[in-house]
């Protein structure tokens, strides 16, 4: 018996975790900040499980955001270098214990052997009925609000969108 049929509805049908302070983990323990991200991803692989465990339909994990390209360009290369690895050896697990994976973000920023590996990723595990888990890749608000700004002023420069429709 699961937990969410022991407490019925008082269980959140949605998760969401901003992976933040790897680094200052591993600094925290005199080990190099790579330490501590592999440490936040196996963190995120048994709160994946935890999760379809007892029942939480949605999680959202926030792990790469467009401010951590600011980061060491071999801190980047590290980290890109990582999430090619779970891409690659995870997906299978996730397919076979049913997770639905999404990745949302700026997706053309990331390297297209990674961008190909998301998509396979997203294709294959699609109908799957277990847990929705999505992943934020290159994701911020700041850059959100800009790409939109820019849309608009597109949209308004090219006659498509009135001046007055923006508001």
């Amino acid at each position: 018996m699961s937990v969410a049929e022991v407490l019925p509805g008082s269980l959140p049908r949605h998760i969401a975790i901003i992976m933040d302070g790897n680094g200052r983990w591993a600094r925290g323990r005199g080990l190099p900040r790579i330490a501590g991200h592999r440490r936040g991803a196996d963190a995120v692989r048994r709160t994946v499980a935890a999760a379809g465990e007892i029942g939480i339909p949605y999680l959202t994990l926030f792990g790469f955001s467009s401010e951590n390209w600011k980061r060491p360009l071999n801190e980047v290369d590290d980290l890109m270098g990582l999430l090619r690895h779970y891409l690659r050896g995870e997906i299978a697990e996730l397919h076979g214990n049913g997770v639905r994976l999404r990745v949302i973000g700026e997706k053309g920023r990331l390297a297209p052997d990674i961008v190909a590996m998301i998509d396979n990723a997203e294709k294959l595990t699609r109908d799957n009925g277990g847990i929705n888990l999505t992943v934020a890749l290159s994701y911020g608000g700041r850059a959100e609000i800009a790409a939109a700004a820019r849309a608009i002023a597109a949209g308004v420069r090219s006659g498509d969108l009135p001046l007055d429709a923006v508001y």
